[in-house]
């Protein structure tokens, strides 16, 4: 993985640390592993994140944040993730989701007719609501899981190509050396 361009755009953990608003935390925000760009907590990070970002709720920043912490995955790196769901990308990501999970739970789709009222979301919010939140729990976690395998994968790969490169550098030297003597 590139780690450097990573550093690069995430956060320090001193910037954050000194945050005001986070003062509540104490130590732990102080906690080295929520901070380290390795294998493990980057993978972690893209499972908290991805499937935070699946999740139609307030505040995801605010629950990826904290199952970063107890998971040990990097902190920013899952809150950041967090916001492959934006304004923009929130409509067909959730209308996706409400798709799964009225397959999951072979209802027919309902038409789309919103009405900003208080009495057509008491009417449709079991209707939609449950397929939706189903259907996001089912993306989710096969997103985040998928997710975290890649980045396994992807890791390993980069570290044995890594490897791999020195130990031919090493052969090359060592025939020069030979060569040379």
């Amino acid at each position: 993985m590139p780690k450097k361009f990573m550093k690069r755009y995430l956060p320090s953990p001193e910037k954050v640390q000194a945050m005001q608003s986070l003062s509540f935390l104490g130590d732990i925000l102080h906690e080295p592993n929520l901070w380290h760009i390795n294998r493990h907590s980057v993978a972690r990070a893209f499972l908290v994140g991805i499937w935070f970002c699946f999740i139609p709720m307030p505040f995801q920043m605010l629950a990826a944040a904290g199952f970063a912490i107890w998971f040990n995955a990097n902190l920013p790196l899952s809150v950041v993730l967090v916001w492959i769901s934006n304004p923009v990308t929130m409509p067909p990501i959730f209308y996706f989701n409400y798709k799964v999970g009225a397959w999951a739970l072979d209802r027919p789709l309902l038409s789309f007719e919103f009405q900003l009222s208080w009495s057509w979301i008491s009417e449709r919010l079991l209707d939609i609501g449950i397929p939706l939140y189903l259907g996001s729990l089912i993306v989710a976690t096969v997103s985040a899981c998928l997710a975290y395998l890649i980045i396994q994968y992807l890791w390993r790969r980069k570290i044995r190509s890594d490897w791999q490169v020195r130990r031919t550098r090493r052969r090359q030297r060592r025939r020069a050396a030979d060569q040379i003597s």
